[in-house]
C-alpha cells in the first residue's frame, strides 16, 4: 500500500501530524470547549425552516459575499460592544475561525514573511501559519501565562513580524489581555495585529474587547466564532471585524462562494435567536468560577480563566491522570505545558462527574 511519504507532497509537510482533539464515545466529553447546551426544540424547528427555505434554490450559487449575514454579525457585535459602530463593510465571515485565520495569512503572510505569537496559545495559529508558507516565531508568554506589554513590544521590535497573533481570552490558559498590551503591540508592530477573541463572550465582567480599538488602527483585526458561546460548533461559522480595506484584501484570496447557502441560513437563524443561545453564558461563567475555586481548594494550580474552560495542574505524569479519568468516562484535554490539563465547562452533571473522576485519579 502506498504511504504518504511515497507521494510528492511538499517537503515542509513531511513528518507532520494532522490537528485534532480526540473524538471518543464517552459519557462526559469535556475536551473541545463546546457549549454543552444544545438548541431548543423551537430553534431546531427554526433552523430546519431556514434550511428548507434555501433548499429549493441550491441549484444556484449562494450570495458570494454573504452581505446579509455580515450585516447581522455587525449588529451582534455592536450590541456586544457598544460604540464599535460596525457595518457589513467592516465584518467578514468564513467556515470557522480557522478559515478566517487562513485567509488572513494568505493575504498578509506567505513566502518570505513571518507571523509571531506568544505560546502556549491556540495551536492552530502556528499550524496554519506554516501551511501558508509563512515562518512562525514563538515569543512565549509570561510564567503566569499573562503577557506584559513590555515583553510583547520587545519581541515585536526584535522580530519585526508581518503578522502578530494575540489571543484573548487565551486558549488553552483562559487568560485575557489588558487593552494596554494590545495597544502597545499595535504601536510597535510593522504589520497586521490579529486579536483572536473566540471566547470573548465568556470574559468576566469589566474585561474589555479589542473591538473598542478598531477605529484607531486599520491594521487591527479582531476574530470571533459562533462555535463557542453561540453553541453552533457544527455550523462552522467564524468571522472578523476590521477596516474595510482589510476586507478588500481578503476578497483577493477567498475561494468563490466559500460560504454555502445552508451555512448562511443557519448562522442568520442562530443570530436571530441570540438571547436563547447566549442565555447559558452566565451559568457557564458561574460554573467555571466554581470549578476554579474547587480545584484550588483541592490543591491544584489553576490559571485565571475568562473562557469556558480551565487549565489546571501540575502533574508529574499528566498522561496517567488523563488516562485514569478517561477510564472513568471523563474525556479532558492534554494540551499546553507538559504538566497541565484542560477541562471544558460542561453541565452540572458533567462537572460533578469531572470532580469525582479527578479525585479518584490523583
Amino acid at each position: 500500500m502506498t504511504s504518504l511519504n511515497d507521494l510528492p507532497i511538499r517537503d515542509d509537510l513531511r513528518g507532520r501530524e494532522p490537528y485534532g482533539a480526540p473524538q471518543l464515545d464517552v459519557p462526559y466529553a469535556l475536551n473541545t470547549n463546546e457549549n454543552p447546551y444544545p438548541p431548543s426544540e423551537a430553534l431546531v424547528k427554526a433552523i430546519g425552516a431556514a434550511v428548507t427555505g434555501v433548499a429549493g434554490s441550491l441549484n444556484r450559487y449562494p450570495d458570494r459575499d454573504a452581505v446579509a449575514l455580515r450585516s447581522d454579525l455587525a449588529g451582534f457585535l455592536n450590541r456586544d460592544t457598544p460604540g464599535a459602530d460596525l457595518t457589513e463593510r467592516r465584518v467578514w465571515a468564513a467556515n470557522g475561525s480557522n478559515e478566517i485565520i487562513q485567509q488572513i495569512l494568505q493575504a498578509f503572510g506567505g513566502s518570505g514573511r513571518t507571523a509571531l505569537g506568544f505560546e502556549p496559545s491556540y495551536s492552530m495559529h502556528p499550524i496554519i501559519t506554516s501551511v501558508s508558507g509563512t515562518r512562525w516565531i514563538n515569543a512565549h508568554r509570561d510564567e503566569d501565562f499573562g503577557l506584559e506589554a513590555e515583553r510583547a513590544v520587545a519581541a515585536v521590535e526584535e522580530h519585526r513580524p508581518d503578522v502578530v497573533f494575540l489571543t484573548s481570552p487565551n486558549n488553552p490558559t483562559g487568560t485575557a489581555l489588558p487593552l494596554a498590551t494590545i495597544e502597545a503591540v499595535l504601536g510597535a508592530a510593522p504589520g497586521m495585529v490579529v486579536v483572536d477573541e473566540a471566547y470573548a463572550e465568556f470574559r468576566r465582567e469589566g474585561t474589555p474587547s479589542a473591538l473598542t480599538l478598531l477605529p484607531r488602527d486599520p491594521r487591527l483585526i479582531v476574530t470571533r466564532t459562533m462555535s463557542k458561546a453561540f453553541a453552533m460548533a457544527g455550523a462552522r461559522l467564524g468571522y472578523l471585524a476590521a477596516d474595510p480595506a482589510v476586507i478588500d484584501a481578503l476578497l483577493l484570496v477567498r475561494l468563490p462562494y466559500h460560504l454555502s447557502a445552508v451555512t448562511q441560513a443557519v448562522a442568520r437563524t442562530a443570530l436571530a435567536h441570540e438571547a436563547e443561545l447566549l442565555g447559558s453564558v452566565d451559568a457557564l461563567r458561574r460554573d467555571r468560577d466554581d470549578v476554579v475555586a474547587w480545584l484550588r481548594a483541592e490543591g491544584h494550580q489553576v490559571a485565571d480563566s475568562d473562557a469556558n474552560f480551565v487549565l489546571f495542574g501540575r502533574f508529574a505524569d499528566r498522561r496517567k491522570v488523563w488516562e485514569s479519568m478517561l477510564g472513568r468516562g471523563v474525556l479532558i484535554r492534554e494540551v499546553g505545558p507538559p504538566e497541565w490539563l484542560r477541562v471544558s465547562v460542561g453541565t452540572p452533571e458533567e462537572m460533578a462527574a469531572f470532580r469525582t473522576a479527578l479525585k479518584e485519579s490523583t
